[in-house]
């Protein structure tokens, strides 16, 4: 495959994201407006937003699961196909149940984009850049609820709530249709990575034996949990700063969600530089990841505090900014740890279970819970209460940290079927690094196989010779 494709795999799966969350983020932007026509309270309008987080939460996992089984490619586009639709049927809603149903199936279809998307786009590119790629991909969700925050607000404005809807439904179907004409699932095997479609029997085999490995350390459940749970301070952030403009800045509708969208844009910008941070401070100890991971969770919890209990004015806005860059960078460290814990023949079955936790920890009662605290507190009483999220955060993450070497030790590739037998040892032909049986490339800088394979040396440093020969050519 050449570096050029794989870039444009990269950038069309990035703009499906984009729509993803421009379709979830919009509603944010109208909720002055629908909370005028409709007479909503804050409960129900968080309960619009919630929901679809919810959807993705109970749905990502088996979703996934049938993605690698009947092809990632396909399973994305017709996924983008189903929230496009169902965004156009929010635009046409005329009260709040109706409205509650068209999210519903905004959930539903944008339930296993995420773990599938990025799945795929770790496929074409070298293990090594894992932690920057996944912190870029999840930043996506951060630059969408950014466009969807600021276009809505100025589409709503001018045009009226229902438009905003309209305009992300389109959106969506149009790049729905450039991804299926340009990405092919057959374009993706040569590099060797399982991309689904196994046959029935394989699969099932398959399943039988990795999937028990997607919980099987508890440094792989500390970064699932630390991961969703920083989660809740970024989606309650995306989703009611818009408001918390409006009620206490007085911003009109377009200009609060342009300014909202700029600290949703400082939580997307956090993810990437989180993950830059993970892949350049662990190159010599992996297990600085970690470091990254409870550095960020913690800083979100001072600077958000903080900030919250500010007067309004630059000061404020200062300090939340600081706040929300890294309140979510997390997200790529907390990825990138999944990845080396997990095979790689189940990775969109593990970005999954990722993605399970971050909506049903984080995304899904994070927009709710806050706005049933706004109606009992009000909504700068809320706000203050949110950070607090960033302790158990913290503390997942050092749980995970202190067994994460004893893990990597322990978890190794899983022992080559018989008829391999004549390979050698399961690292290839010949004894020589390559892929092994689970999909995992041997000689990786920090996965299982690299410490089961490393007896008597440290577990920290990295094998610097095997991750070049491992990485797959782009």
């Amino acid at each position: 495959m050449s570096r050029r494709y794989a870039w444009v795999i990269f950038a069309l799966s990035f703009a499906l994201l984009l729509s993803d969350y421009m379709s979830r983020q919009v509603l944010n932007a109208v909720f002055p407006m629908l909370k005028a026509d409709w007479l909503l309270t804050d409960a129900e309008l968080g309960s619009l937003s919630g929901i679809v987080a919810l959807m993705v939460g109970l749905l990502t996992f088996p979703l996934s699961l049938l993605a690698d089984r009947w092809g990632r490619v396909r399973s994305l586009v017709l996924a983008a196909m189903l929230w496009s639709v169902a965004t156009l049927g929010c635009a046409l809603s005329a009260s709040y149940g109706q409205m509650f149903v068209g999210r519903l199936f905004v959930g539903i279809g944008e339930a296993a984009y995420g773990s599938v998307g990025i799945a795929v786009v770790l496929s074409v590119f070298p293990i090594a850049m894992r932690a920057t790629l996944s912190g870029a991909f999840i930043a996506g969700g951060a630059f969408g609820s950014v466009l969807g925050v600021s276009i809505g607000g100025a589409v709503a404005q001018e045009f009226g709530w229902r438009w905003a809807f309209g305009v992300m439904g389109v959106f969506g179907l149009l790049l729905a249709a450039i991804y299926a004409v340009v990405v092919k699932e057959r374009k993706l095997k040569p590099l060797g990575q399982d991309t689904g479609n196994l046959g029935a029997e394989g699969h099932r085999e398959t399943l039988r034996v990795l999937l028990p490995r997607l919980f099987s350390s508890v440094s792989v459940i500390g970064a699932y949990v630390g991961s969703g749970l920083q989660l809740f301070v970024a989606g309650s952030l995306i989703a009611w700063l818009p408001s918390y403009f409006h009620r206490y800045y007085d911003l009109p509708t377009a200009k609060a969600g342009v300014t909202a969208g700029l600290f949703a844009l400082l939580i997307g910008i956090g993810m990437i530089f989180g993950g830059i941070a993970s892949d350049r401070l662990s190159r010599q100890r992996p297990i600085r990841k970690w470091a990254v991971a409870v550095g960020c969770s913690v800083g979100s919890l001072v600077l958000l505090t903080a900030a919250f209990s500010l007067p309004t004015g630059p000061a404020q806005l200062l300090v939340l900014g600081l706040g929300a860059l890294l309140c979510a960078g997390t997200a790529g460290p907390g990825a990138a740890m999944v990845a080396n814990l997990t095979p790689a023949a189940i990775a969109a079955t593990a970005f999954a279970t990722l993605t399970l936790a971050q909506s049903l920890l984080g995304l899904a009662p994070g927009p709710a819970i806050t706005g049933v605290l706004a109606d009992r507190f009000g909504l700068l009483g809320a706000l203050r209460i949110v950070p607090l999220i960033a302790i158990p955060a913290t503390a997942a993450f050092l749980v995970g940290r202190h067994f994460y070497e004893r893990d990597l030790q322990r978890l190794g590739p899983p022992a080559p079927p018989p008829d391999d037998e004549e390979h050698g040892r399961p690292g290839g032909p010949g004894g020589q690094d390559g892929p092994g049986p689970d999909g995992h490339v041997t000689g990786t800088a920090d996965g299982p196989e690299a410490a089961a394979g490393s007896e008597g040396g440290s577990h920290d440093e990295p094998r610097e010779r095997g991750d070049k020969e491992a990485e797959p050519a782009v």
